[in-house]
């Protein structure tokens, strides 16, 4: 959606190394937003992202407006059932519902052979390779790990939301999320205990709002009572006018493989 941080750039990396010919589509999709959600104030830095675009390498940048996205008559909603119901699903309805009908529709446009998507919207990219495999698109998707700023923070668009106190805070939502994992690997494998966990410490370092904070199977990202299968915990919190996702992995421990 543009705003291209080095999360963005690293995609952009991964595409020029591994194929041919590479493009970015930039949109600020109006369909995955919610009412009173941040499209209004969304930033929309074209120059600065096309020039990010032009040193990166790309061959070409796919840049439509809303207009041409969604011409008049516009009708069909695409929608991946199940991935879609918890986590960002069920704290923003419809917008997953926005994220494939637009990716089916720049998919059926641009025609890759490759996609790159980040880990950090996780769900996303399960959603993203579910709806290519039902649909039986000729796609591969590639994710690439989450890039973090030195401070552990994960790189958004969004970032430029906090100022420096709130971004201090901000970094304890990977802090917590990482000591919690580091603790189901050294064997605590109770769900609600690793949460806790978690929340506890995002909580402590000052006012929030915790959409959630779950434990969910890595591939299904159906809710787990303990760590037994390969796992992701996954957080999304507000802070001020901010809303953060993260998300880590988290191995069954050594003594139970």
């Amino acid at each position: 959606m543009g705003a291209l941080h080095d999360g963005h750039r690293a995609l952009l990396d991964a595409a020029r190394s591994g194929c041919d010919y590479s493009v970015v589509s930039i949109f600020v999709n109006p369909k995955q937003f919610g009412p009173g959600e941040d499209l209004a104030s969304y930033p929309r830095p074209r120059q600065q992202d096309v020039e990010t675009c032009r040193q990166a390498g790309a061959d070409l940048v796919f840049i439509p407006s809303a207009a041409e996205m969604y011409p008049p008559g516009f009708r069909t909603v695409v929608r991946v059932a199940g991935l879609t119901d918890g986590l960002c699903g069920a704290t923003r309805p419809g917008h997953f519902d926005g994220v494939t009908t637009v990716v089916a529709r720049l998919f059926n446009i641009i025609g890759p052979d490759l996609a790159w998507f980040g880990e950090k919207d996780y769900q996303q990219l399960l959603v993203v390779r579910q709806l290519v495999a039902d649909l039986a698109w000729p796609i591969e998707i590639v994710a690439h790990p989450t890039v973090r700023d030195p401070d552990g923070l994960a790189a958004s668009s969004r970032n430029r939301y906090l100022d420096g106190p709130s971004r201090r805070q901000a970094c304890e939502i990977y802090a917590a999320l990482r000591g919690a994992a580091e603790r189901a690997r050294s064997g605590q494998t109770d769900a609600a205990s690793l949460i806790d966990l978690a929340r506890t410490r995002i909580q402590q370092a000052g006012r929030c709002t915790i959409d959630y904070v779950s434990l969910v199977d890595a591939q299904t990202l159906e809710a787990l009572s303990s760590v037994d299968r390969p796992a992701r915990l996954c957080a999304a919190v507000r802070i001020g006018p901010c809303r953060l996702i993260d998300n880590v992995p988290v191995d069954v421990p050594e003594a139970d493989r």
